[in-house]
């Protein structure tokens, strides 16, 4: 049976629509099975959408976006920034370009691949990644190593984890590649993890 961070779904695809508050506004999101959250917004994304540091004008990029919660409410506060998001998984991607357009939003880019691959010549301002922790510790390591190939000087990877389950290793992985690391919020259980390439 496929994961959720697997490129194809062989369940039909069944919407259903998702409501949230998220930075004072309420957001309706389409999502549907064989995607990561798909009955409602979880925790820890919840926490990167209300939490993460942008600023307008900023190249974001919304690593392993689902159905795209993070990356439109980044879009949608900040207007300057231009949002990319990516997914391995079709689905996903079918539903962020459908969230996408209910939103009328004209400064996102969708593209589908796996990790790093759709952007692979382009650095960002920021990289946030709410990262597929079932995959296993070796796929959550190499998202973070390969973010430094990938921001600007002075460009922030915002990381969110569950800080009980793994998140202590995600924080010393942060640190070993990028010298630095520090957690600057926290909620339910889970931080966000911020590093600086400095």
């Amino acid at each position: 049976m496929p994961h959720y961070f697997d490129e194809n779904q062989d369940s039909e695809l069944r919407l259903r629509e998702i409501k949230q508050v998220l930075r004072g506004e309420q957001y309706t999101f389409l999502s549907g099975s064989g995607v990561f959250s798909g009955r409602e917004v979880d925790k820890g994304t919840k926490l990167l959408a209300n939490k993460s540091f942008v600023q307008d004008g900023w190249d974001v990029l919304d690593l392993g976006c689902g159905y795209g919660v993070v990356g439109i409410v980044i879009a949608k506060e900040f207007p300057e920034c231009k949002v990319t998001l990516t997914d391995i998984n079709k689905r996903a991607i079918i539903l962020t370009k459908m969230n996408i357009e209910q939103y009328e939003l004209k400064n996102c880019t969708v593209k589908s691949g796996d990790m790093y691959k759709p952007v692979k010549d382009k650095k960002f301002d920021t990289i946030i990644v709410n990262p597929p922790y079932v995959a296993g510790r070796k796929v959550v390591f190499e998202m973070l190593t390969q973010a430094k190939d990938h921001l600007k000087k002075n460009g922030l990877l915002q990381v969110v984890f569950r800080h009980q389950k793994g998140g202590k290793a995600v924080m010393k992985k942060m640190e070993e590649i990028f010298g630095n690391v520090k957690d600057t919020a926290k909620q339910s259980g889970y931080r966000i993890y911020v590093s600086a390439l400095v």
